[in-house]
């Protein structure tokens, strides 16, 4: 941990976040990378969607994302390839702040092609977090339970774009039961490239 700079906070420190307290199975332990204090930070949105995404679906994850971060609202999403991915990018350069959470260790860069992404979000005083030691492979089981923290965490949820049977549908089952808004974006409400 101290070589890769991870720390880490557990279900009895004071300064684990609120909004996991009350959640469903709520992680004993974040281990986390970057600026801690957006654990707590009252605007947070997650944005959500398919890795496989349409161009439509990006420019409409960095479009939303940047207006968002904008008006000081930090966006929370998995760093998984597509929507998620596209979402830190519009967020950071809006000069906003944003939150990753991984389906892995926190050593584990997943997808390989996001290591630029990772580091840019550490630089611009983002927050990566995990629940899984480092050392944690990605693995697709690990990705459902991720989703119940980026939902823990945030104020409300925006699907961009989904598949039918999908981790973002995953995500919104666990906003639902957590009492989250849940906003979708209608299919090609957005013409203009951003």
């Amino acid at each position: 941990m101290k070589k890769y700079k991870i720390n880490m906070i557990t279900l009895l420190d004071l300064e684990y976040p609120q909004k996991l307290r009350h959640i469903y199975d709520a992680p004993v332990i974040l281990y986390y990378k970057g600026n801690k204090d957006l654990l707590h930070n009252k605007n947070i949105i997650a944005m959500i969607g398919c890795r496989q995404c349409s161009q439509y679906g990006k420019e409409i994850a960095i479009k939303f994302s940047y207006e968002l971060a904008k008006n000081k609202i930090n966006i929370i999403s998995g760093m998984a390839k597509g929507i998620d991915s596209y979402s830190h990018i519009g967020c950071m350069k809006a000069g906003g702040k944003t939150i990753a959470v991984l389906g892995n260790g926190l050593d584990q860069i997943y997808p390989k092609e996001n290591i630029k992404l990772y580091n840019n979000i550490i630089e611009k005083q983002g927050l990566i977090v995990s629940e899984y030691v480092i050392g944690t492979r990605p693995n697709k089981l690990n990705f459902p339970a991720r989703n119940r923290i980026i939902s823990g965490l945030s104020n409300s949820i925006i699907v961009v774009e989904a598949r039918k049977k999908s981790g973002t549908l995953n995500t919104v089952d666990f906003a639902l039961e957590q009492g989250k808004d849940v906003f979708v974006i209608p299919r090609k409400c957005y013409k203009s490239k951003f």
